[in-house]
């Protein structure tokens, strides 16, 4: 029973940290990636749709974004979205594809990149301590019941040793992230 509430915190675990990289891969860091258009939606017959679900996306080259749309009527659509999100892209229509250009990153903009990844990363941050806090709770109450003293020292050392663990791992993520949106 206590090995299944570290399993289950581990797992848990690993899943803030997947969620965590997910943010941070739709940040824009002065190089294209699909996955910065992943959080758009845009009107598909009056339902708001993720761009991803519409079209197709590839980066021909580090600085561009290609849309290629599968219905071609959603043109308008998909460009009007990218429009009004917060990335500060201008897309360019031709007809038939959308290329959006993506632009050099201010100074300032990057600064401002490095503080959100910070605040995602402290939330991850979070997010691990409060797994660690429940998953020491569990120990507690099955203490209680069917296991020793030591033994439930013993699993909230290493509930401690992998929480220590995936700080640590975040911390990596973050400091990878911001090294990326420093770059030039």
């Amino acid at each position: 029973m206590p090995q299944t509430v570290v399993q289950n915190a581990k797992d848990r675990m690993e899943k803030a940290i997947s969620a965590l990289k997910k943010e941070l891969a739709s940040l824009r860091a002065g190089r294209a990636t699909p996955a910065m258009l992943e959080r758009i939606q845009a009107e598909y017959y009056g339902t708001p749709t993720p761009i991803n679900q519409m079209a197709t996306i590839s980066t021909p080259d580090p600085r561009t974004l290609l849309i290629q749309p599968w219905d071609r009527s959603s043109l308008s659509d998909i460009e009007k979205a990218i429009m009004k999100s917060d990335l500060g892209l201008t897309p360019v229509n031709d007809g038939t594809v959308i290329r959006v250009t993506v632009p050099q990153l201010t100074e300032e903009r990057r600064s401002e990149l490095v503080k959100l990844t910070k605040k995602y990363g402290e939330e991850a941050k979070v997010a691990v301590r409060n797994i660690r806090r429940d998953a020491n709770d569990d120990i507690k109450k099955l203490e209680k019941g069917t296991i020793s003293e030591d033994e439930s020292r013993r699993y909230q050392d290493e509930i401690q040793k992998l929480t220590d663990k995936y700080i640590a791992e975040i911390d990596k993520v973050l400091a990878a992230k911001e090294k990326e949106i420093m770059e030039i």
